[in-house]
């Protein structure tokens, strides 16, 4: 009796025909475009293509460098600008200078306080690279152990946060002291990449803490950065009404000038934020001295310019006497149409570039946070961003079709390109349809009864002792300020490699127990791994 031959079982990265990706795009290009939603989809769905026929790697990223060396040129003249203009110059009809930067700081001083509280210094790793790590073996919890690199100045901030951490592992000895961040690229658009930079671990570290404080304060004030539904939302509305613009800006956190947030931001913050960022960057093993207050890749950008931008959008509306709503979502704004064209004035005033191709201030378009809408209909794209080579890439090109042809997934897809899903159907097994989430890619989503799914393979990460820390750094309280003093019941370790002051932080009573059980590890088994005792 023969043995019955086992079912052969789909994978992920199975290849598929190589003419598939040109057949897709001649597909989407034939489209009759019948409506304005298709018509717009065949002419942004390949803007961020990128594949061996487009431009090469080394000339998109050429194009990137270039691009942030002309911004930095452009920031140094506006460092001289800021310092330099008149305090009676007019800013805009009626408004002194002086009167617009006094308004923007004490705006942003209210939000965010004079000082920030000091635990805010106290911020987490991420699992991105770093100037001494790759990010392939740059998972959080291997930057508590081993080497680290900061700058001298943030060191100096280090080596007294030190002793306000509960467990902190690394001491001075480990660091290695940096003169700054370094430049990468990653992919973008089909013609250029985009610039970022990587940081040092300690600075990142802090700058993490108090790009959170500043979150948090944004919060507050109805700014929320951790949901870009809102800016959504309102471009929908902004469409139908076409009472609130939509503005873009090109290479903004590129354009957040020295001077700018030393004249907005009180001086403390700045103290900090000064003495946490990158003043140089090695650009292809050449230094190169910063215009620019900080890059993408450092941990605080995001919300400094959210912050910069919202009060400046602020001032603006009070100084024009406009109400309305006003949204910030790192550089997408949403401002009263109204004010728009006095605030793209004043962007421009304080080194900002307005994207004049992605900002609309009138009509029936509104885009913003990936939200794309027409007099109120949704005609947000899906982008094919490389080609169409494994089996993964035809379940997630066929999901974001099924997606942008009706937003209920289950609904009857669009005649229109109907055809083309069942064509990218038939490269699916059967056993993979069934899915019910056209944001996922490993399961097809049809209306049939859920079978299977593609599971990812995925390499167990041995944190090891910097797991501890790690989680130790992320569970214990912060809820408290350190001048407010705690007073707790659990003998404190006396090793002062871990001592804690009960006056200067609060800690809670899992964190002790733990550091006291991690103590006598360490002690049974020095230089180990504690799973192994």
């Amino acid at each position: 009796m023969s043995t019955p031959k086992r079912a052969h079982k789909p994978c992920a990265n199975r290849r598929v025909t190589e003419s598939i990706t040109t057949e897709f795009i001649q597909k989407i290009q034939s489209l009759h475009g019948w409506s304005i939603k298709t018509d717009y989809l065949k002419k942004a769905f390949l803007d961020k293509f990128v594949s061996k026929d487009t431009d090469p790697a080394s000339v998109r990223r050429q194009r990137a460098i270039n691009k942030w060396l002309a911004a930095e040129a452009d920031n140094a003249a506006t460092n001289d600008r800021i310092v330099t203009y008149p305090p009676d110059y007019q800013i805009l009809p009626g408004v002194r200078f002086d009167a617009f930067v006094d308004w923007a700081r004490l705006l942003i001083e209210t939000t965010i306080g004079e000082v920030p509280p000091y635990e805010a210094l106290i911020g987490s790793f991420s699992g991105g690279a770093s100037t001494s790590r790759n990010r392939t073996v740059s998972h959080p919890a291997g930057k508590y152990v081993g080497e680290a690199d900061v700058t001298s100045r943030a060191l100096e901030l280090f080596e007294d946060l030190l002793e306000h951490i509960p467990g902190w592992p690394i001491s001075t000895a480990d660091l290695r002291i940096v003169e700054g961040n370094i430049m990468f690229t990653v992919p973008k658009k089909t013609d250029i990449d985009r610039c970022a930079c990587k940081e040092p671990d300690i600075n990142m570290f802090m700058q993490k803490g108090l790009g959170d404080e500043i979150r948090r304060c944004l919060k507050r004030v109805g700014i929320n950065l951790n949901d870009q539904s809102r800016n959504r939302r309102l471009a929908y509305e902004g469409s139908k009404s076409g009472l609130l613009a939509t503005l873009d800006l090109s290479a903004a956190s590129d354009s957040v000038t020295s001077s700018l947030v030393f004249a907005l931001l009180p001086p403390c913050w700045f103290t900090l934020l000064d003495a946490l960022r990158c003043e140089v960057t090695w650009i292809d093993g050449e230094l190169h001295r910063n215009e620019m207050f900080s890059s993408m890749g450092n941990g605080f950008t995001f919300e400094l310019e959210s912050l910069i931008f919202w009060a400046l959008a602020k001032t603006t509306a009070y100084f024009t006497g406009t109400p309305g709503i006003i949204s910030v979502y790192g550089d997408d704004l949403i401002v009263p149409s109204d004010m728009a064209q006095d605030l793209i004035w004043i962007l421009s005033v304080f080194g900002f570039q307005t994207n004049r191709d992605k900002s609309f201030t009138e009509g029936p378009f509104r885009e913003s946070c990936g939200g794309h809408y027409h007099n109120g209909l949704d005609v947000t794209p899906f982008y094919l961003r490389k080609p169409i080579e494994t089996l993964l890439d035809v379940i997630h090109t066929a999901n974001s079709l099924r997606k942008w042809a009706a937003q209920d997934a289950y609904r009857i897809l669009d005649p229109e390109v109907e055809e083309i899903w069942l064509w990218l159907k038939s490269f699916v097994p059967p056993e993979l349809w069934g899915g019910r989430d056209t944001n996922a890619k490993y399961s097809l989503v049809t209306p049939d009864l859920p079978r299977k799914r593609l599971q990812a393979i995925t390499k167990d990460c041995e944190t090891g002792l910097g797991g501890y820390y790690h989680w130790l750094n992320l569970t214990w309280k912060r809820d408290r300020s350190f001048d407010e003093g705690v007073e707790t019941s659990i003998r404190l370790i006396e090793s002062p490699k871990y001592r804690v002051r009960p006056n200067r932080v609060q800690v809670n009573q899992l964190s002790f127990v733990f550091l006291a059980e991690l103590e006598n590890i360490l002690a049974d088994n020095p230089g180990g791994n504690p799973e192994s005792s």
